[in-house]
């Protein structure tokens, strides 16, 4: 009772100061609370980036250095973007096995429409974006107007949607975008300005402080627990030190990529309508609880169809990506690991397999996994199966923390 009086009496920090009993130590306390009752969230997967960049170091001092940091950054991009549609479904609580194969359709489609018959490149970007779209309202009303499950509809769009991909490329199985399109340059040559990386990073951080206090304040007027002041300080403190070192590091190099600032956003965006919209939280409504939420008067087959449609739709998006960043889209866009190291990282960066659980920053941090320990091996030189391996001992273990979370959380319900 004392902790949530603190709380709310923080909303205007009550002129404690930054280590005021309702400031620092109350937070820390939180945190602990939390972690005792099971919500772990991305604390696991956190301390494993800490753990394979230092053991990757040791092995090889290249590992952390500037550039292949950078070229590590600008590689989490196009799967990165997919698995922030796979953190949706999953949200739900449901899955979508076909994100590789409809990123691959949609490279597909962008490269025919732009290069073979020479539509203006906006106009190809929308076509491969409209196809993912479509494809997700496809498995959305299969799945709310049948209640077919969503492993099948998904695992049969998967090999239909691949099917598609090569009928698209024709013959040649390959189609080049040339290399002086701007979507080719925006993937692979844009860099930020030094001094504009900075301003991002400032930016960044004052619309996280204005979000907090916005937060804290609705949740203090309410009589809820929130935030104070002191603790919104040293959390916008230290992302900012976070993101000024790393944007300074990147630069010793070639500098922030483009690219990635645009992962970057779309994580931001896709944080923001989950944390502060109505839509947002009628997913989380949805992915605990159906039912629950159908009494609620939540729309339950808008919320799935919607979700669905952003999936597959950033899933065509990682396409786009993953095709500019080669210049090319083949028969094999798409397909390899694609759709796997996006479901991983989903799972992998904290999102509940069983809904209702999880972040945007899943797909953030899951990536960042999946590619330091691709990078990590690769400088070892190292061959693909080893990846394959280390990749699904760490998945497993992510399921595994999932499980006893769950379990310690249903424990602590009980007690």
């Amino acid at each position: 009772m004392s902790l949530a009086g603190d709380e709310v009496a923080g909303g205007d920090d009550g002129g404690r100061g930054l280590f005021g009993s309702g400031g620092v130590r109350a937070g820390l306390a939180m945190f602990a609370a939390r972690l005792r009752g099971g919500d772990l969230g991305a604390v696991p997967a956190v301390l494993g980036i800490a753990v394979i960049w230092l053991v990757f170091q040791l092995i090889n001092p290249v590992f952390l250095s500037s550039e292949n940091l950078g070229n590590l950054a600008m590689q989490c991009a196009a799967i990165g973007t997919i698995a922030l549609g796979v953190v949706l479904v999953l949200l739900l609580g449901e899955i979508d096995l076909s994100v590789g194969s409809v990123s691959g359709l949609a490279a597909a489609v962008l490269a025919v429409t732009f290069v073979q018959l020479q539509w203006p490149l906006v106009f190809a970007l929308l076509a491969a974006l409209a196809i993912g779209c479509l494809v997700g309202l496809l498995y959305g009303y299969l799945f709310t107007r049948f209640g077919l499950p969503s492993f099948v509809i998904t695992l049969a769009g998967l090999l239909g949607f691949l099917g598609l991909q090569l009928w698209v490329l024709g013959e040649t199985g390959s189609i080049g975008i040339p290399f002086d399109s701007w979507i080719v340059q925006f993937a692979q040559q844009m860099y930020l300005p030094a001094w504009a990386s900075y301003v991002v990073a400032v930016l960044a951080v004052a619309a996280f402080a204005w979000s907090l206090i916005r937060r804290a304040q609705r949740r203090a007027s309410a009589y809820l627990v929130s935030q104070s002041y002191s603790q919104i300080a040293l959390r916008s403190a230290a992302l900012l030190v976070f993101l000024v070192v790393a944007a300074w590091y990147l630069n010793l190099y070639r500098g922030v990529g483009v690219m990635f600032v645009f992962f970057l956003v779309l994580v931001v965006v896709a944080n923001f309508a989950l944390t502060r919209t109505r839509w947002g939280r009628s997913v989380y409504a949805v992915g605990g609880s159906v039912e629950a939420a159908r009494r609620a008067g939540i729309r339950v087959e808008r919320i799935y169809l919607s979700v669905f449609a952003l999936c597959s739709t950033l899933a065509a998006a990682g396409g786009i990506l993953a095709a500019a960043r080669l210049a090319s889209a083949n028969q094999s866009s798409g397909t390899g690991d694609v759709n796997l190291n996006a479901i991983a990282a989903a799972v992998i960066g904290g999102t509940s397999l069983f809904g209702g659980r999880g972040s945007a920053y899943s797909a953030l941090i899951g990536i960042v996994v999946i590619q330091s320990i691709s990078s990590g091996l690769t400088l070892m030189n190292l061959d693909s199966y080893v990846q394959f391996m280390v990749t699904g001992v760490v998945l497993v273990l992510a399921v595994i923390v999932d499980s006893i979370s769950r379990r310690t959380r249903a424990a602590s319900g009980r007690a």
